[in-house]
């Protein structure tokens, strides 16, 4: 993480601190128009309110280019044929796994409870409670992707992306400048998106000054609660499905596999990157875990840019995190949406500061969720992102040697060996 970087976090979470402190001050001062109207209703939902819908006005321009570039980006999957296909099987499904494992923790741990937010704010939600399955599947390919646009339908944006993305693939060459256009956009789009950041720890301010200064010491143990919940789920997916695949796929030691593999671990974590460790990841897979160099160069870039199944567990939690601290029931149709949404929002989940909270306001939006819940993990988000970077990379590198095992260009001396030292 660059400097630039470390300074934004240390920003957002100073703001956090503050926020909490200065709503605790205005907690405890006596009702009258300087406590409500000024300061809760006035500079703090001003501040709040106007980062949220700064990231609201990112959500879909950013969905939508990053997901066209990413399936654009996947030309390579034609060359490589069944490895293309089964890398981005493997990274699909251990998602998909992901999120249902942490919505399932949500369910069970309750983080939420204890804090409600819904009886104090007017929130209006549109959780439909009956959506069968059925209707779901086929409400996710658009009649008017424009409409869908408009009005913010994530599903049916992430299905036009990616469908869009693949004919520009297709197509090569005779769409070169479409293609070049697309990059450029989604430069620009990540460039806004910093402008968005900038304001963050001001927003994350009124955001908890706001909520701090109504309901008071309440919200403490509900985040920590929601950092313990995060970190179970990403435990127990490292430990059992990482671990579980590795060893029933190829019959290799997971035991093996996470001492050599822990160098970059420990680079994901202290830095809160997953493309800052895809130097480290390779050379760890060809030297240490004896990967081949054609299939490592090929599945760790792809999972870097697809595979989140950390990011995903942190939405699973969260969705249910505010869900309950805003007292909103969440149906099986809402919950198998998260789901989907999670899931196919993570081919186009960039690693860049900010980008993570505005895809689970995304996730949020498809299920009708307030935003403002948001405001209450984003300054100890950096707690939470330093475990999930970890995990995303750790299934990048798993998948990567089930890969080569299975293409037969993974060196099993290389792997059981008990050589320590990267190559320099």
């Amino acid at each position: 993480m660059s400097k630039k970087q470390r300074g934004s976090t240390t920003k957002i979470f100073m703001g956090l601190l503050i926020g909490l402190v200065v709503g605790i001050l205005v907690y405890n001062l006596p009702a009258g128009t300087f406590k409500d109207d000024i300061l809760i209703d006035g500079i703090f939902q001003l501040l709040g309110q106007v980062f949220l819908r700064g990231i609201m006005m990112m959500v879909v321009p950013l969905v939508f280019i990053s997901l066209v570039n990413g399936a654009a980006s996947m030309g390579d999957v034609k060359k490589l044929g069944r490895v293309g296909a089964r890398t981005i099987a493997f990274y699909l499904v251990t998602t998909a796994f992901a999120v249902s494992l942490a919505l399932v923790l949500g369910y069970l741990l309750k983080p939420g409870i204890g804090l409600d937010l819904g009886a104090i704010e007017q929130i209006e939600t549109t959780v439909n409670e009956k959506t069968p399955l059925v209707q779901i599947l086929f409400e996710m390919v658009p009649r008017n992707p424009i409409s869908a646009m408009a009005d913010g339908n994530m599903l049916q944006i992430i299905v036009f992306a990616i469908i869009t993305g693949i004919g520009l693939s297709i197509l090569g060459d005779k769409v070169k400048i479409i293609l070049q256009i697309f990059e450029q956009l989604n430069e620009l789009v990540m460039k806004m998106v910093g402008f968005v950041m900038l304001f963050a720890p001001l927003g994350v301010f009124g955001l908890i000054a706001r909520t701090f200064a109504t309901v008071g010491y309440a919200a403490l143990v509900p985040l920590l609660k929601y950092i313990i919940a995060v970190y179970i789920g990403l435990i127990l997916h490292a430990g059992l499905v990482y671990s579980g695949l590795l060893k029933g796929l190829t019959g290799l030691s997971p035991k093996k596999f996470y001492k050599k593999f822990f160098p970059a671990m420990s680079v994901a974590f202290s830095t809160a990157s997953s493309n800052a460790t895809v130097p480290i990841n390779l050379d760890i897979n060809e030297k240490q875990l004896g990967v081949s160099r054609n299939i490592a160069a090929f599945t760790i870039p792809l999972g870097a840019t697809i595979n989140m199944d950390g990011t995903a567990i942190m939405q699973g939690v969260a969705t249910f995190f505010i869900a309950q601290v805003y007292n909103v029931p969440l149906s099986i149709g809402a919950i198998l949406t998260v789901v989907l949404t999670a899931t196919l929002a993570s081919i186009g989940t960039a690693g860049v500061p900010g980008v993570g909270t505005i895809m689970l306001s995304m996730v949020l939006q498809s299920i009708g969720l307030p935003l403002e819940g948001i405001g209450l993990i984003m300054g100890i988000d950096r707690l939470v992102d330093m475990g999930r970077t970890t995990v995303n990379i750790t299934g990048d590198a798993v998948c990567t040697v089930i890969i080569a095992k299975k293409e037969g260009e993974l060196d099993e001396e290389v792997f059981n060996s008990d050589s320590k030292a990267l190559s320099k």
